[in-house]
């Protein structure tokens, strides 16, 4: 909590200390003092050895791949049971019963008898159902394999045409979050091809062999016939079944998706997460009972009151503790940052003024002749007024005054997967946002991309659909908020503006009544702030893609963005 200055955000903004694309200082630029630094013994392997491991790993996959999908179609589909079988099943059935049935009958005058019943019983419908799961997971095994062999195929292509993108492109490999978005582009654009190759193969997964077939009716003869050892055998069967899964489950997340789930988990412990969460929520419970006795505890003669709400989101606020402490930390390790998050968050301001005022006074007097006299007269004192003013800052945008480019990166990527952690605050609307309730995809009609401009405007734009609103982030290394992303898209398909606010941007349009896709779209009173508040790129048919939270679409005819609608504008 800190008293307010008399800067503005605009100014506070601009004097952080976030050099323009391509100036940031390389490690190039430590001082050496000319002398030759004697290479590590673990060489970085270059984009191009990358791209070529890269390929081995996706040409032996896909070979695996064939040889799977191969195999599942020569599943043949399971035989309906003939007459024989048919007979024998309602034959077995009736000896069942009749067995059983006569046991019934006796069981009541032996205690044993019936014990020993109870636990055949019990050992027949262990055995049955068994026999079932078994029968299932072999006939099922195939298609598993295919799925498997599938997601790995897509990891390794994605790895390969990143790695020889990166070659076209190094600006790819400068920062975390850009390389993460783009492998997560990649890997859904090859699982969408997969689905469409699996919808090819759906009849041939629903096949299964006459010999599996054959192999389990020979199991199923062996359990009626010794059923203690088939109760071992399925105890077996199920165990091997369970570490064959766990260990595949595990092999496959090592190879696609240990670096992704790495970067973007929190990497704390959650005692210390749910700890820091509490402590900042004490602060703010301090606060809010500082307010709320400040009549009590202060000797004013007038008091007025200009109060924020006083709040924050936890994903906010651990996202932002791991990106600025870089790594695993405890909760003693965190209340000094905790204090200045929360002094940069809440601004607290205790204005006094004193004025001077008057008040009648009565003076009764008795002269010598015993006459009684009053005397009216003006008495001058000090009255004291007190405002007090509490601005919310609101956590969120304070990321970009105590950030460096680097960590600003880290903290987008924690925000968009929330750690992936979403069960620590179901509660929060940020599970919803970026979780749950994730942007929907609209399809930009294909007349509307004859215009050259629009296409190349709209191509640069959906690279970023799913990144999380950042206050103040202006680049994809940092993530956008409203007006640094249409900054960035319109200076990549055309223009040179720059980095321009929302007032900015409306500023170099010209307004217009008729919009068409390409146009910029403004609105006015989304928060807290004079003039133009947010803005969007205007795509047809009463949508517009905006860094929203995250980046999406959205529908301007919903009630919501017709109460904010300002203008639209055409860029120059």
């Amino acid at each position: 909590m800190k008293r307010k200055t008399n800067k503005t955000k605009e100014e506070a903004w601009s004097q952080t200390a976030h050099a323009p694309d391509g100036e940031q200082p390389g490690p190039e630029a430590s001082d050496t003092s000319g002398q030759s630094v004697p290479k590590s013994k673990f060489r970085k392997k270059s984009q191009q050895e990358q791209a070529a491991a890269a390929k081995l790993h996706m040409e032996s996959q896909g070979e695996k791949l064939e040889q799977a999908r191969e195999k599942l179609a020569k599943q043949k589909p399971p035989k309906k049971p003939g007459p024989v079988k048919r007979i024998g099943r309602v034959a077995s059935g009736s000896v069942h019963s009749f067995v059983h049935g006569k046991i019934f009958e006796v069981e009541q005058e032996n205690v044993g008898t019936e014990g020993a019943h109870r636990s055949e019983l019990v050992g027949e419908t262990a055995l049955r159902h068994g026999s079932r799961f078994v029968r299932r997971k072999v006939r099922e095994h195939p298609a598993k394999v295919v799925r498997k062999a599938e997601a790995r195929y897509t990891k390794y292509t994605a790895d390969y045409h990143f790695h020889t993108a990166a070659q076209e492109h190094p600006e790819l490999t400068k920062n975390t979050l850009t390389r993460y978005w783009q492998k997560q582009r990649l890997r859904r654009q090859y699982r969408k091809q997969a689905k469409e190759a699996a919808k090819q193969s759906a009849a041939a997964a629903g096949k299964t062999a006459t010999a599996t077939e054959r192999l389990t009716a020979r199991a199923v003869e062996f359990v009626k016939s010794h059923p203690a050892g088939a109760v071992i055998a399925v105890l077996c069967v199920l165990l091997l079944f369970a570490m064959q899964s766990c260990s595949s489950t595990m092999l496959m997340l090592g190879n696609a998706g240990a670096g992704a789930l790495g970067a973007s988990t929190y990497p704390c412990e959650d005692r210390d997460m749910l700890a820091a969460e509490a402590a900042y929520c004490a602060l703010e419970d301090d606060l809010q009972h500082y307010l709320d006795t400040y009549e009590s505890t202060h000797d004013y003669d007038e008091y007025h009151f200009d109060l924020d709400e006083i709040e924050h989101d936890p994903y906010v606020l651990l996202s932002l503790l791991c990106a600025l402490h870089e790594g695993q930390w405890t909760i003693g390790e965190v209340q000094g940052t905790l204090q200045m998050l929360f002094d940069r968050q809440y601004i607290l301001t205790e204005d006094v003024v004193v004025e001077t005022r008057y008040r009648t006074e009565t003076d009764t007097w008795t002269d010598e002749d015993g006459n009684s006299h009053t005397d009216t007269y003006q008495v001058p004192y000090d009255y004291y007024i007190c405002t007090v003013t509490l601005e919310n800052f609101d956590l969120s945008h304070v990321p970009v005054y105590v950030m460096g480019e680097d960590q600003l990166s880290r903290y987008a990527i924690y925000m968009a997967t929330l750690g992936n952690r979403p069960d620590l605050f179901p509660d929060s609307p940020y599970v919803n946002k970026y979780i749950t309730g994730k942007p929907g995809d609209y399809e930009v009609p294909g007349e509307y991309l004859d215009d050259e401009i629009f296409a190349a405007m709209l191509a640069e734009a959906q690279k970023y659909i799913g990144y999380p609103y950042v206050w103040g982030g202006s680049s994809p290394a940092t993530s956008f908020d409203c007006s640094g992303y249409v900054s960035w898209v319109i200076n990549h398909s055309g223009w040179n503006v720059g980095r321009l606010g929302a007032q900015g941007l409306y500023n170099i349009c010209t307004p217009t009544s008729s919009p068409k896709p390409g146009d910029l779209v403004f609105f006015k009173g989304t928060y807290d702030t004079p003039g133009v508040s947010h803005c969007g790129i205007y795509v047809g048919d009463g949508k517009m893609l905006h860094c929203g939270d995250p980046i999406g679409y959205a529908n301007l005819n919903t009630s919501y963005w017709q109460s904010h609608f300002y203008a639209y504008g055409r860029l120059p």
